[in-house]
């Protein structure tokens, strides 16, 4: 939280071939579509961050935060996790009440990571501004899976419309 009153959205991101990433640079494209239509440049900072690079101050002096992060093998992915297990304690009861937004990419379901994220997201007491989305990238085989990925239209603009509700809700 900024001393001049200026709030920050931090982005935090996760991603191994690529569909994770575009998800966090369309919800920073929306942020930032939605602060320049309500002429708002000087009241957000907009910080995305890789999972690995972002520790707990980055997150204590977020107003509101995005996660986007592949499913793995059912689970979130390791690198993700990592970024909550090593922020975690850190952060509890000092997060309470701020907004977060979520976005997996899946080969075929990812409720299992969205429910792993949550389940953290509501220990560290942050408030869920919109339902988790989720992209299927419907790879199945061991080439589909480690083949890059690019997403679709439909979850680019899914991820725009989160990343714009926040910032609108932060403004």
């Amino acid at each position: 939280m900024d001393p001049t009153g200026k709030k920050t959205l931090c982005v935090v991101w996760h991603s191994r071939t690529g569909a994770a990433r575009q998800m966090a640079m369309a919800a920073a494209d929306g942020a930032r579509e939605v602060v320049a239509e309500l002429q708002a440049g000087d009241q957000l900072n907009i910080i995305v961050k890789k999972a690995h690079e972002t520790g707990p101050s980055d997150l204590l002096q977020a107003d509101g935060m995005l996660f986007c992060a592949p499913e793995n093998l059912a689970a979130l992915s390791g690198a993700m996790k990592e970024f909550f297990d090593r922020c975690y304690y850190e952060v509890l009861d000092r997060l309470n009440g701020r907004p977060y937004a979520l976005m997996i990419s899946a080969g075929s379901d990812g409720s299992n990571a969205a429910r792993q994220t949550e389940r953290i997201c509501t220990g560290w007491r942050l408030k869920l501004i919109a339902p988790t989305h989720i992209a299927m990238m419907r790879a199945q085989t061991a080439e589909e899976i480690l083949a890059p990925k690019t997403l679709g239209e439909p979850d680019r603009e899914a991820c725009k419309t989160i990343g714009g509700t926040m910032a609108a809700l932060l403004l």
